[in-house]
């Protein structure tokens, strides 16, 4: 559920001890960081779970959508007040993501 994200960001911007959490399992994270689905899969969600705010990476990048687009909306003083604070997203702008479908287009490409 996206309002489980929402919720689980707020926390995580507040809480210390849960951003170290998260940091500890990413840098314990034996596979490829550049393959963001797959980190957020096995650091991210599983935290989240516990916690009970339980959504996949499909909410979470709706989530990160909404979060990106407020921001677009914001006016030039808005956008700067708040690049400080602002966090990076997990999915949005980072790394790369397997996508069967364009993969598939890749393979019909070398035909």
């Amino acid at each position: 559920m996206i309002e489980n994200a929402v919720a689980f960001f707020e926390q995580y911007k507040t809480d210390e001890a849960l951003r170290a959490r998260v940091q500890a399992a990413v840098d314990a994270y034996p596979g490829s960081l550049e393959i963001r689905e797959a980190l957020v899969e096995h650091t991210l969600l599983p935290i989240a779970r516990e916690l009970g705010l339980d959504f996949s990476v499909g909410e979470l990048r709706a989530y990160e959508t909404r979060v990106k687009m407020s921001r677009l909306n914001q006016s030039d003083e808005e956008y700067f007040a708040s690049a400080e604070e602002a966090e990076g997203f997990w999915l949005l702008d980072n790394g790369w993501e397997y996508d069967e479908e364009v993969l598939r287009a890749g393979e019909e490409w070398k035909k």
